[in-house]
């Protein structure tokens, strides 16, 4: 009981906390005059990635590096196939074609590097440091296109959240409240998940991929629906985008810096999640290709696939594991 109590608080200190760093930080990025596309690439999706950087740095410090990845792949394989899934049957997005030139080529990029780094079933520091490279040059990069390009109108502020005016003190208050209250959150959701797994017996690389992974992920749950169902599509399309790409150049690259000896990846992971990911990644690029928007028909395939994927990686943990006796082919 008590693991339960401490999953179910864990996860609602992370909601609470990702909502008041999202709804902070996109109050001082307002006043940049950034659009609602490089807000929703960059703001709003490094904000709500924050209980998943928690977690997966937690899980690492505390010796269970399998929490950690599987944290990591488990959300981006939601991101994409259940959130975005979910808000285009909410509302159809239309995707705007810079989003196709940046965002989806480069979750495709940094992926199949990941998958690189990981033929050798472990992500060691010098693979952390080139990841975290480059997450900084995709920030530079949005930051110098974000100079070039300002609102057309108040009508475009990239306050889709939360649009009442706040001062700085009080978004900055938010911000280190909600950066609190995550990092509180997953040490909590950490030590639920591990005594969960450990009483039924099912591995801490599963409970990351699924309970952590959605747990984790609910800030950009609620962010891309909210901002769907205000038609703020930009924000919603560029959450889960952004969240992605922080999630594997960022947590992944700090995680990978911080564990002394590296953290070594099950084969089950790379040859199955892992591939997962990227074909998720890569069936993003047609669908926003063909008129540039996700319809509904499009997001409830999504769905299906992902549904299809937590009923393979459950009944998988449960029963027999032919994927994690599977050896690793080199290129």
């Amino acid at each position: 009981m008590t693991s339960w109590l401490l999953l179910g608080v864990g996860l609602a200190v992370l909601v609470t906390g990702a909502e008041l760093l999202v709804r902070g930080a996109s109050r001082m990025a307002a006043k940049l005059g950034i659009s609602p596309l490089l807000i929703g690439l960059t703001i709003v999706a490094f904000g709500t990635s924050s209980p998943e950087i928690a977690v997966s740095l937690g899980a690492v410090a505390n010796g269970q590096p399998d929490l950690a990845l599987g944290n990591a792949f488990g959300s981006n394989t939601f991101n994409i196939l259940f959130i975005l899934g979910l808000s285009a049957i909410v509302c159809a997005l239309v995707v705007q074609q810079k989003l196709i030139r940046i965002g989806v080529p480069l979750i495709i990029v940094a992926g199949a590097v990941l998958w690189i780094m990981l033929l050798d079933s472990k992500l060691g520091r010098l693979d952390g440091a080139l990841l975290l490279l480059g997450l900084v040059t995709y920030i530079v990069s949005v930051i110098c296109a974000a100079r070039r390009e300002a609102p057309k109108s108040d009508h475009d502020s990239p306050q889709a959240v939360d649009r009442k005016p706040q001062g700085v003190v009080l978004a900055v208050l938010m911000v280190l409240v909600g950066l609190g209250l995550s990092v509180l959150g997953a040490r909590w959701l950490v030590q639920g998940c591990v005594s969960i797994a450990a009483s039924f017996g099912v591995s801490e690389l599963v409970i990351g991929l699924t309970i952590v992974a959605a747990g984790t992920s609910l800030p950009e749950v609620a962010t891309s629906l909210v901002a769907a169902v205000r038609g703020q599509r930009d924000i919603a399309v560029g959450n889960v985008l952004g969240s992605n790409i922080f999630n594997i150049l960022g947590i992944l690259g700090l995680a990978g810096m911080v564990a002394p000896a590296g953290i070594t990846a099950p084969p089950s992971l790379v040859n199955f999640d892992l591939v997962i990911m990227l074909a998720a990644s890569f069936l993003c690029l047609p669908i926003m290709l063909t008129g540039f928007r996700v319809d509904r028909w499009e997001g409830g395939l999504f769905l299906a696939a992902y549904i299809g994927y937590l009923i393979f990686t459950v009944l998988n943990a449960t029963g027999s594991d032919p994927i994690s006796n599977t050896s690793i082919s080199p290129l």
